[in-house]
């Protein structure tokens, strides 16, 4: 078919049953009205846009000729066809509204875009409304003559008449090659009507506050958010914050009817951005405002502040107002919660949308409007400082100005402009359809919703692809490109004013990167600066490496509680593998593991100094085809590598190095897992236990052989009981071993050879494992044996046997109950426990006067073995609640239970826990109030080990060291309080039931 013929409804793209019929009522079928039909298959949805033209003609009808030059215009204007057209086309919401309102479409016939002052003189004259009589000759303060109902319908009106005027504007380009209105030019005009809107508003607020009494108050109105910065959207809240002099109840009363009025009328008015939000005052002066600010708010509250624009009102005083605050936008930067607060409001972004609204909401989440706007503003905070020209609050300018001044490269800032105005256009075209606030894209199998956008925002097909097609693949890599940029955007100018890389498009100073630094969390900028500059001018492939991935690396150190210790272990890092060509193709090529190494880098020193002589451990952080491959190694699989690794080197040194080296490996392998959060607290004390018990049996047989010449037969068994923590399977990173060692003469054998073998070998074991190293200590503590210190290290099974017949303490008794085989001989090791069973278990219990010795001792370790000046409710291990006090509790109900329940034979606190509610020896309640603080005070103190580097028992007050054992405990930064709270409550509810149990 030509384009001359008469085209077909199929032809023209429209889908409705009655398109035909509607073609010919509008006598758009013939020949002549060929082009009419061709411009109206322009539109985004032309079948809403034919439906809504006969119901506008069916409607004029009662006007007598006014369809007639409806249609006049129509066949010989162009621009009025393609504004009449395209936002019939866009807007089902509008549509309804020209037919509600038929006179309107005369509106549509202005070539030119409303001014502010036009906009503002048609609102004012919905409500009849006058200068009030007070007001200075710059005040947009009114009276006006309509007033409750009748007065929010003329306004509701007129709003409608000017957002249906200027979205015709914005559409037209869609059907007819009119001139784009631009997305800050569109964002600016939405402002300026609201602007007239609620200073209509305010004037009907007025007049039903006051009636005809004389306004003695001064009241203005300061626009904040998109209205403040002038890019508003179609439909959205608009954020005020009110002035007044003085603030009276009337001032209150005027406020809360503007909003009322404002509400009802045109878009919802919000005021919670004031101090205290919700919470606070309705109306303060400037005064009041002011103090507020420099002793109470939050970081935030200075960034929404970057937006406040006087609106309407006594425009003096809101100048008044804005003067006065402005100063303190631009020193926020230099406040000491400013980085913590900066990571906690990205943060709080990141977890408002659901995870399955993630891909589809433009506002929220990964490469979206708010990632740049969040990036935008706080480089303007941290830069603005002390460079004017970047005080200006519309994204899109303030971005022009970043990138004017050198702070934004120009390739990525006009990129990342782009991007921006692109899902801008897409929230703009999504809010008007039916005039909702709505930033969310059709569900991915919606065709027709999705090629309705596309055509909306004027996206055509392109090759093979439907204008769908496009669309989806625009929003791809537009997203992608923000989210790009958005790590690139505080990083690579760094990089490039440390190398001069294409210094002809950055200007970024010294000073200027350190202040980024700065406020990006980094407490020494200028030593971070010199390690980026070291980074970046690494020689060669690895240089042209580093310069491509440092910018996102830098951005996920930067989220991490240390961020200079961080860099300064990365540095360290990539020195130490300097010939290992795989560690910065790896960085390049897995995103998730370079993220992962760096939350763990500016996390624990314990992790980054085991990475820089285990730095194999790394290639473990990417994930597998069943996951995570940090968790994919069973414990006994590691165990048994460990041992069978250790026992071939016949040398006893290299066997030392082999097993530190598995362990090294292990405990890296652990600690990563556990702060990537990929491990729980029984599991990484399990895992822990695992590595500790494989390490003393790699070293008892390794050994074991050295002491024996080639073919000669060992003298005595040897088996080594664990005790404590590690009999229970739950060691931490700061704990020793506790062991006891036994043996047994082989059949025949001379006891006093086999002890003196035996002795030896223990000592041998202990030496060579407790050897000092750049590795976390491995101490073999055996101040647990019989005698304690003053007694033999190692005792035959008949000599534990009569010793603790005859003399065992109850503490000694209560220490057996961890008693448990972790290396050595099996069988001796279950010997062993089979015999102690009958003292740690004993029949009707252990006696009263046990009892009151084991609550005597309790007593005086709480009371003598906590440090000098240790604060008893922070102490993690003989704290308030901590782990005696919940160990001594479970302990001592196995004490008095065990032996009429065998569940109970069990060295694990956690299982025994599980064992005394399910056998019903304490209330479930209070068994789980203990299993909270063991688990809670575990993970604590295996946090301070993590962030210290060495064994620490208490936890730090507020502050950065906080901070910093809270995040590594999986609390965020800004939660540290939270987590401490936490702590504290958790343990003093567990203090509660271990002062009853052991009172009973």
């Amino acid at each position: 078919m030509s384009r001359g013929s008469t085209p077909s409804a199929g032809r023209l793209g429209l889908l409705d049953a009655q398109a035909a019929s509607n073609l010919a009522v509008l006598g758009w079928d013939t020949r002549d009205r060929v082009d009419v039909a061709w411009a109206l298959s322009r539109a985004a949805d032309a079948d809403l846009a034919l439906k809504a033209l006969v119901r506008l003609r069916e409607a004029l009808g009662e006007h007598g000729d006014e369809w007639a030059d409806v249609a006049r215009l129509i066949v010989e204007d162009t621009g009025f066809r393609g504004r009449l057209f395209g936002v019939l086309g866009a807007s089902d919401a509008l549509g309804d509204h020209l037919v509600a309102e038929p006179t309107a479409w005369r509106l549509l016939t202005a070539t030119r875009l409303p001014s502010a002052e036009a906009l503002r003189t048609a609102m004012l004259a919905a409500v009849e409304a006058r200068p009030d009589s007070s007001a200075q000759p710059d005040d947009l303060v009114f009276r006006a003559a309509v007033t409750g109902p009748d007065a929010v319908h003329a306004l509701r009106r007129a709003y409608r008449n000017q957002l249906l005027v200027i979205a015709a504007h914005d559409v037209a380009a869609t059907v007819q090659d009119e001139p784009y209105v631009s997305i800050p030019e569109a964002g600016a005009l939405l402002a300026d009507l609201a602007d007239a809107a609620l200073t209509a508003a305010l004037a009907v607020a007025i007049t039903q506050a006051c009636g005809d009494d004389p306004l003695d108050v001064r009241l203005a109105v300061i626009a904040m958010g998109k209205c403040g910065a002038r890019e508003l959207n179609y439909v959205s809240d608009v954020d005020v914050i009110f002035v007044a002099e003085p603030a009276d109840s009337m001032s209150a009363r005027i406020a809360g009817e503007f909003m009322r009025v404002g509400s009802a009328a045109f878009f919802d008015v919000d005021a919670a951005l004031r101090p205290e939000g919700k919470a606070g005052a309705l109306t303060r002066t400037v005064e009041s405002h002011v103090a507020y600010y420099q002793r109470w708010a939050k970081t935030w509250e200075f960034q929404a502040l970057l937006k406040a624009r006087a609106m309407c009102g006594d425009m003096a005083l809101a100048a008044q107002y804005v003067d006065a605050v402005t100063p303190m936008v631009w020193t926020a930067a230099e406040r000491d919660d400013f980085v913590v607060d900066v990571q906690a409001m990205r943060r709080r972004v990141e977890s408002l949308v659901p995870a399955d609204l993630r891909e589809r909401n433009l506002k929220l989440g990964s490469g979206s409007l708010r990632d740049v706007e969040f990036a935008v503003q706080l480089l303007q905070m941290v830069h603005g400082r002390v460079d004017a020209s970047l005080r200006v609050q519309a994204t899109v300018a303030a971005l022009g100005a970043l990138t004017a001044g050198g702070y934004v490269g120009r390739d990525d800032g006009a990129n990342l402009s782009a991007s921006y105005q692109f899902m801008r256009l897409l929230e703009h075209r999504l809010q008007l359809q039916r005039l909702s606030r709505t930033h969310v894209l059709p569900v991915p199998d919606d065709e027709a919703g999705m090629r309705w956008l596309a055509r909306a925002a004027h996206i055509r097909p392109t090759g093979d692809l439907d204008a769908a097609g496009v669309l989806r693949s625009d929003l791809r890599s537009q997203r992608m490109r923000i989210r790009l940029l958005h790590e690139k955007l505080f990083y690579r100018p760094l990089l490039e004013s440390v190398t001069r890389f294409e210094a002809d498009e950055l200007t970024l100073s010294s000073e200027s990167a350190q202040r980024r630094l700065a406020a990006l969390g980094y407490a020494k900028p200028e030593r971070a600066l010199g390690h980026i500059r070291a980074l970046a001018s690494t020689p060669g492939r690895r240089g042209q490496i580093q310069l491509l991935v440092l910018p996102s690396l830098l951005e996920w150190i930067s989220r991490t509680p240390d961020p200079d210790a961080g860099l300064l272990n990365y540095r360290r890092l990539c020195e130490e593998l300097a010939d290992a060509d795989w560690f910065l193709r790896l960085l390049r090529d897995d995103g998730v593991v370079a993220q992962r190494l760096m939350h763990v880098l500016g996390t624990s020193a314990y992790i980054a100094e085991l990475l820089m002589r285990a730095p194999e451990v790394i290639k473990l952080y990417s994930d597998g085809a069943e996951g995570p491959k940090l968790i994919g190694i069973a414990p006994d699989e590691v165990a048994k590598g460990l041992i069978a690794s250790t026992v071939r080197r016949t040398d006893l040194k290299q066997a030392v190095a082999v097993a530190r080296g598995h362990r090294r490996a292990e405990l890296a392998r652990i600690a990563s897992a556990d702060v990537l959060g990929m491990l729980d607290v029984p599991q990484v004390c399990a895992a822990l236990s695992s590595v500790w018990a494989a390490v003393l049996n790699a070293a008892l047989q390794v050994v074991i052989a050295e002491s024996l010449a080639p073919g000669e037969e060992a003298p005595a068994q040897i088996a080594v009981i664990g005790m404590g923590r590690l009999g229970g399977g739950e060691l931490g990173y700061g704990s020793d071993a506790d062991v006891m060692f036994v043996c047994e003469p082989l059949d025949g054998g001379d006891e006093t050879v086999a002890l003196k073998w035996a002795q030896t070998v223990a000592e041998n074991v202990r030496m060579m494992l407790g050897t000092p190293s750049a590795d976390p200590p491995l101490e073999v503590d055996v101040d647990l044996r019989p005698e304690g210190r003053n007694g033999p290290v190692v005792r035959t099974l008949a000599s534990y046997r009569a010793y603790y017949d005859q003399w065992a303490q109850p503490w000694e008794i209560q220490a057996l109950l961890r008693a448990h085989q972790v290396a050595g001989d099996d069988d001796l090791g279950v010997s062993f426990l089979h015999m102690v069973d009958g003292i740690r278990y004993p029949r009707g219990g252990v006696s009263p006067e046990a009892v009151r010795e084991i609550r005597r001792i309790k007593a005086r370790v709480d009371a003598e073995r906590l440090p000098r000046g240790a604060d008893p409710a922070m102490h993690t291990k003989l704290g308030r609640g901590g782990l005696a006090d919940v160990e001594w509790t479970v302990q001592l109900v196995q004490l008095r239970h065990a032996h009429d329940h065998p569940s109970l034979h069990n060295t694990s606190t956690l299982e025994s826990l599980d064992a005394i509610v399910a056998d019903g020896l304490l209330p479930e309640q209070q068994v789980e109030l203990l299993r909270d603080a063991w688990l809670t005070a575990t993970k604590a103190r295996n946090a301070l080990v993590l962030v210290r580097g060495k064994p620490v028992d208490e936890l730090p007050g507020p502050g950065a060291a906080l901070r910093a054992v809270a995040f590594a405990a999986g609390w965020p930064p800004d939660e540290a309080g939270e987590f401490l709270e936490h702590y504290l409550r958790v343990t003093r509810r567990a203090k509660a039931v271990v002062t009853e149990v052991f009172g009973a």
